[in-house]
């Protein structure tokens, strides 16, 4: 039987050694190889948004599956089609570029924006206003616009023209954009960052800085997307409309698919020739995509995510009050991080492997942060019981040294 001391042998090791091996996965429920079962809090990092074996996503996939996998992009394919119809209908955008994973959809948004930027305007619009504790992905490029230098070291020289605020500093924003800045690049929601959500008046400074100047402003809701907010994207609960948006992770729920979404003034620039990519758009990425995106973009489910999230909140904040772990618990929908006080700091790796030990998968946003990103389809009693578990792993915290 294939154990871990198998994939400490054969993989890389900048993930560490895993505590188990899952081979199971059901509704919000996966099953280790050891007979464990674990109510999934943490949806594969907010990826499995329908759950595990959705069977209308299984269906969508295997059907797919006996007409054609791929086909090069000089050819055209139904679903790819049909998924960027879908996506365009849904929000402000006027074109897709399909993808593998959110680094790539990133990498995408850089580089129309420069594009645009370079035909329009000339060589001297490059700079790209990103913000601190900011995580865009890990190709070089990527972790350039991410704002936490740990991700960098070692991997330098980085590419120019990057620039890094405080986030939710209006000030320093408009301080620093210029006739120079090409795109201005932001998280609704710092997921890897700690969870922290975007003032609604930044929001709109940074629109406003935008249209100022003739940058783009380019959302990443790689995290945010699909429905894990109460809204199809996170920029749906403000007035504010991107220029560029950027999605992966739950637009696959869990098979790897990216999409660049931008507006025509964006696209125009990306003429044959200027970016591409062998895997992306292929059919049956998208068809599980569409499929996905068909059942999440409902009042039903999106109600669901706004209720369970209120009920996951109160509860933390329930629980908080008992065991004054957390100085504050933040998020929206079902992308929620509870914060250490200081005099935890730094264990919120701890908490999960508590957690995982009660029997539910959690994450951390950094080493502060307790983070919760279940499937939205999670139930009300599947909430109580998840409560119950941290409950036992937050008692069990304190009474560790």
């Amino acid at each position: 039987m294939t154990d871990l001391s198998d994939y400490q042998q054969v993989l890389t090791p900048n993930y560490g050694v895993p505590p188990t091996i899952i081979v199971k996965g059901v509704g919000c429920e996966l099953f280790g190889q050891d007979g464990a079962r674990y109510l999934d809090l943490a949806g594969g990092i907010a990826v499995s948004a329908l759950g595990h074996c959705h069977p209308d996503v299984v269906q969508a996939l295997t059907e797919q599956a006996n007409k054609v996998w791929h086909l090069s992009n000089v050819l055209a394919n139904e679903p790819a089609i049909h998924l960027a119809k879908a996506l365009v209908d849904a929000t402000f955008a006027d074109r897709v570029f399909f993808c593998n994973s959110g680094a790539e959809a990133n990498e995408a948004a850089i580089k129309a924006a420069r594009k645009a930027a370079f035909d329009v305007y000339g060589p001297e619009k490059i700079e790209i206003i990103a913000f601190n504790d900011a995580f865009h992905g890990r190709t070089i490029a990527t972790v350039t616009a991410g704002g936490q230098p740990k991700y960098r070291t070692g991997f330098g020289p980085m590419p120019e023209g990057f620039t890094h605020l405080p986030f939710n500093d209006c000030k320093s924003l408009e301080a620093q954009i210029s006739e120079n800045t090409c795109a201005v690049m932001v998280e609704p929601i710092q997921g890897e960052g700690g969870v922290r959500p975007i003032c609604p008046t930044f929001f709109e400074k940074i629109r406003a800085a935008c249209d100022r100047v003739g940058a783009a402003l380019i959302v990443d809701e790689v995290q945010t997307g699909m429905g894990r907010t109460g809204k199809l994207f996170a920029y749906q609960h403000s007035d504010v409309s991107p220029d560029i948006l950027s999605s992966a992770k739950s637009l696959g729920c869990g098979f790897p698919i990216g999409a660049m979404l931008c507006k025509e003034w964006i696209s125009e620039h990306l003429i044959a020739g200027t970016h591409g990519s062998t895997y992306g758009g292929n059919p049956l990425g998208t068809a599980v995509a569409g499929k996905a995106l068909e059942l999440i973009n409902t009042p039903e489910l999106l109600s669901n995510v706004t209720e369970r999230g209120r009920q996951l909140t109160q509860g933390l904040n329930q629980l908080n009050a008992k065991h004054q772990l957390f100085k504050a618990v933040r998020g929206q929908g079902l992308l929620i991080g509870a914060v250490l006080k200081d005099e935890y700091a730094g264990r919120s790796g701890e908490l999960v492997k508590l957690t995982m030990k009660m029997g539910l998968m959690t994450l951390v946003a950094g080493p502060n942060v307790h983070r919760f990103a279940p499937p939205l389809i999670i139930s009300e009693s599947e909430i109580n019981v998840a409560l119950q578990r941290l409950d036992q792993a937050y008692v069990a915290f304190n009474k560790q040294p």
